[in-house]
């Protein structure tokens, strides 16, 4: 599966920072060193439906640590999953009266031309939860092998109890993580599990729906974290640096596939930093696809929104934080984008050293898009009000803002 195409990084002078990211597995901060490589793994859509606010707000959040780590000179190797079969896929399919395949391609499509207009960095390897099946299989037989993994009529279910670490991501207790396996796609009632919390590894085949040859495992399909886990496994190894996705994937998701890999290679932590994106509501609810609340990125877009006010309405808010889409949020970005390019417009202009300076130890500090945000308001506002004889300026502060906040001016 290939990803989408990427935008130019322009080259700032001089070194930004290392990056201090709030890591959940430790409910604090802490300051990653990847090395001269960073590794970083960010959950993917299950493509039964456009990308929404939730969605871009997520992978603006990582586009943000790559752009942090690139700026620090470093390469960054990103991994990125397509979960292109899964029960909610499957279900849309029925619903709509189309053929499941068909409609994962045409949403991961809409999906890449998304991210292309939002200027988002692409992975270096983007899979496909199908064509990661072969990878996959041989992984279920060995936790089957440890005894991490036993079968229940066909299906094959992890253990949580066979990792000494599990519960280390979320740190949620037995009564939370049983309330969200139900909600997120668990099923903790089922009779016959050793745990109730214990996941699916293999789903075997049901009458009407896809299903591939499991080897050993019979005919099936795979459960949801232990696809990510293959993938990046795979592509990464253990130990990379960074774990991303929504707050939403902490548990069961990032928790799971944490024990898995855990498991399979007895080395612990599957990453260094588990790092979570708040939610997007709309109208008093959390953005989903279940309620039915949502903005889409391409309908804003064929209604005329320039892409990069949608990234500025984005970067206004810590990614960190949960907070709503109003027309105010957009407006407000709208504005901006039009102040800050009437700003670099000019052919000179208040000196942008310090301003580069101030982006980048806002964006280190924890991914703080509002406080560089701010920083650019305020050289906007200089250069309204008093302008400048430093004719690099306004080209510096487009190079910034491009480089560091995927906007261009």
């Amino acid at each position: 599966m290939h990803a989408w195409p990427a935008s130019e990084v322009p080259a700032l002078p001089g070194q930004g920072r290392d990056l201090r990211i709030h890591d959940t597995a430790t409910d604090g901060p802490v300051t990653l060193d990847p090395g001269p490589v960073a590794r970083i793994y960010v959950c993917g859509i299950t493509p039964y439906d456009a990308t929404h606010m939730g969605h871009a707000a997520t992978y603006n959040a990582f586009d943000l640590v790559q752009r942090v780590w690139l700026d620090t000179k470093r390469q960054v190797h990103y991994v990125q999953n397509v979960t292109d079969v899964d029960d909610p896929l499957l279900e849309r399919a029925t619903r709509d009266g189309v053929d499941w395949a068909d409609l994962a391609v045409q949403e991961t499509t809409l999906f890449r031309e998304d991210m292309t207009a939002l200027r988002m960095l692409p992975p270096q390897h983007y899979i496909g939860a199908v064509e990661a099946i072969p990878g996959i299989v041989p992984l279920v037989e060995r936790l089957r092998d440890l005894g991490a993994a036993y079968d229940l009529d066909g299906d094959i279910y992890f253990s949580v109890d066979a990792d000494p670490h599990f519960g280390q991501v979320s740190n949620l207790d037995a009564a939370a993580m049983r309330a969200l396996s139900a909600e997120r796609g668990g099923d903790p009632d089922r009779p016959g599990k050793k745990n109730p919390l214990d996941p699916m590894l293999w789903l075997a085949a049901r009458e009407g729906e896809p299903s591939w040859d499991g080897g050993t495992l019979g005919r099936g399909r795979p459960g949801w974290h232990i696809e990510c886990v293959a993938i990046a496994l795979d592509h990464l190894g253990m130990t990379f640096d960074v774990q991303g996705g929504g707050s939403d994937l902490a548990f069961p998701h990032h928790e799971m596939g944490a024990s898995h890999a855990q498991v399979l290679t007895g080395e612990f932590p599957m990453a260094k930093a588990y790092v979570h994106a708040g939610m997007v509501g709309l109208d008093g609810e959390k953005m989903s696809k279940s309620k039915g609340n949502l903005v889409f990125v391409s309908a804003l877009r064929r209604d005329g929104v320039d892409p990069a006010a949608i990234r500025l309405a984005l970067h206004s808010h810590h990614y960190r934080s949960d907070w709503e889409w109003t027309d105010q949020v957009l407006q407000d970005a709208v504005d901006r984008l039009g102040r800050w390019r009437a700003a670099v417009s000019r052919p000179d202009g208040p000196s942008a050293d310090a301003l580069v300076e101030e982006v980048r130890e806002a964006l280190a500090n924890d991914l703080d898009a509002p406080a560089a945000l701010a920083a650019v308001d305020r050289w906007a506002a200089r250069q309204e009000a008093e302008g400048g004889t430093d004719i690099g300026a306004p080209g510096l502060v487009s190079r910034t803002v491009d480089a560091l906040l995927g906007v261009a001016l």
